[in-house]
């Protein structure tokens, strides 16, 4: 059965939208990446392929969707055609599924610059150890979707979570017989990810906070009076201080620029040396810029901000406000005034300002998934490997899904300063190059121009899941 090719110019496409381009070629091709043949690599494994998003956007996991889609496009002899899974795993359950073929290419290549999750997302875990019996259901309901689409590529953009389900789909897929390549896409703002250099998604996260830690010191520093004002901004990383620790950026290398103290989850407060350290600062400078992750924790490991009569979908206590808790102290014992900044959503959605760094390193991601499970690799996420520090050079790699679901990794110790309210030049030295480069975000009356994809529906095959 015939299909359009992905990015050959629709019947409606205006001739401005493909200058240049010699009528019947395809409109848009990752430009870092070689064209891979459609055959040669032994691999007769042929069907259609399916890529979903789960958990938290970032800035770029769009990017990684874009070359995923880019490059499945270059492989018409094994994949025929490319689907797209609405809001992740839980969609693929209810058969909301969408004909990628269907999108411009023009849209495609909007991916990269577009925040949120395209193809929507989620925060459904298949319950394997606290709810077996519905687990078995899902896995079937999920083959029994992907055998009635002949789904034989499926890849996953997603952090810790994710990559547990698309590893348990990869192990299914095993015992069942069922020809599948199963491959990870890393996907976390966190950059808690292990056997990865770091994470799609970080780069830009550390290059808006940074800069807004910058700004907010302009303005504190510009108001600073005797009295003195202590002001903490709060920002994503639960278990890990890596959104936080970038923060350091800001400093430019001189000690009196904020941020002053950052507090990492992996070090537990210790609230009199905290108290004393405002103090000095305020005394020194006039006001003191605190960067707080969400998750720190007090003396006795406790997150400070968190609510425990409130549970997330993966059973975690939501957290509610470490900056205010701090803050209640700060003004508490020190009578200093105090205010607070939470970056919230908008840490991890600031594609206006993200790194172009982080952009290519996505759509390489996304890129390297797809020749990954066309030359027969199943059950492998791909990774991030610094291929040199000077300049900075990066390249992709596998490693296996079992060994990264569920694992976070943190900060090293000898990454931060022995008093413990920095990291050090070796973190320094390590995120710097993450943040370089600005995206070329194209604009219509003075606002970013973001992708809007048709999302035509995939006609479906099933009842309606029970």
């Amino acid at each position: 059965m015939s299909r359009p090719l992905f990015g050959r110019k629709p019947n409606n496409m205006s001739d401005t939208e493909d200058q240049n381009q010699p009528a019947g070629e395809r409109l848009i091709y990752d430009l870092n990446a070689a064209p891979a043949p459609s055959s040669g690599s032994g691999n007769n494994l042929v069907g259609n392929l399916l890529v979903a998003q789960s958990g938290g956007p970032t800035a770029v996991i769009n990017a990684s969707v874009a070359g995923v889609i880019q490059e499945a496009g270059k492989h018409l002899d094994n994949i025929e055609e490319i689907y797209g899974g609405l809001n992740g795993i839980y969609g693929i359950l209810h058969e909301n599924l969408i004909d990628l073929n269907e999108e411009k290419a023009r849209s495609i290549e909007e991916l990269k610059h577009t925040p949120g999750a395209a193809l929507g997302t989620c925060r459904y875990k298949i319950q394997f150890q606290k709810n077996p019996e519905q687990a078995a259901k899902d896995m079937d309901r999920l083959f029994e979707v992907f055998e009635a689409h002949n789904i034989r590529y499926f890849f996953y953009a997603g952090g810790n979570d994710s990559q547990d389900t698309n590893n348990k789909v990869h192990l299914e897929a095993q015992k069942r017989g069922y020809e599948l390549r199963c491959i990870g896409v890393p996907k976390t703002i966190d950059n808690d990810l292990p056997h990865t250099d770091h994470t799609p998604g970080y780069g830009s996260v550390v290059k808006y906070n940074a800069t807004t830690v910058m700004e907010i010191a302009c303005d504190a520093s510009s108001m600073a009076t005797d009295d003195g004002a202590c002001f903490i901004i709060e920002v994503m990383g639960r278990a890990a201080g890596w959104i936080a620790a970038g923060t350091v950026l800001a400093k430019e290398g001189k000690e009196d620029n904020a941020p002053h103290i950052i507090l990492l989850p992996e070090i537990h407060l210790n609230e009199e040396a905290f108290l004393a350290k405002v103090k000095e600062t305020t005394d020194r400078l006039g006001y003191c810029l605190v960067v707080v992750g969400e998750g720190v924790k007090d003396a006795e490991g406790h997150e400070i901000g968190a609510d425990k009569t409130r549970l997330d979908s993966f059973g975690h206590p939501v957290l509610s406000g470490a900056a205010e808790t701090l803050a209640e102290v700060v003004h508490g014992k020190l009578n200093l005034k105090t205010r607070t900044v939470k970056l919230g959503y908008a840490q991890r959605c600031a594609a206006h300002y993200a790194s172009q760094t982080d952009i290519d390193e996505a759509v390489a991601c996304g890129d390297a998934a797809v020749k990954a499970a066309v030359e027969g690799k199943s059950g492998f996420m791909v990774t991030l490997e610094r291929a040199s520090k000077k300049p900075y050079e990066f390249t992709t790699g596998l490693h296996t899904l079992g060994d990264i679901a569920l694992v976070e990794r943190t900060i090293p110790d000898d990454w931060i300063s022995e008093d413990g309210w920095l990291p050090n030049q070796q973190f320094i030295d390590y995120v710097a190059p993450l943040i370089e480069g600005e995206a070329n975000v194209p604009t219509d009356n003075g606002l970013p121009h973001f992708a809007q994809l048709n999302k035509v529906p995939v006609d479906k095959k099933l009842p309606p899941r029970d």
